[in-house]
């Protein structure tokens, strides 16, 4: 599972190039304060916690948690 700070997010989408799984996506909806769209899990239960998206975070906008 992953957590994600909107706030940071600038929607450069580094972490959906980096998603094994290809469950990151930029919103089409959804914008930060900063007007930036951000990024969203299209399928939440695909997630395999690898937490490459939160490495390649520039902005350190993603926390990975594992389930237990």
């Amino acid at each position: 599972m992953i957590e994600l700070d909107i706030e940071r997010c600038k929607g450069c989408e580094l972490c959906t190039t980096a998603c094994p799984v290809n469950i990151l996506v930029l919103s089409a909806e959804k914008v930060n304060s900063k007007g930036n769209a951000v990024i969203e899990m299209s399928d939440p239960s695909k997630c395999i916690a690898c937490a490459r998206c939160a490495q390649v975070c520039s902005d350190t906008a993603i926390t990975v948690y594992r389930n237990k």
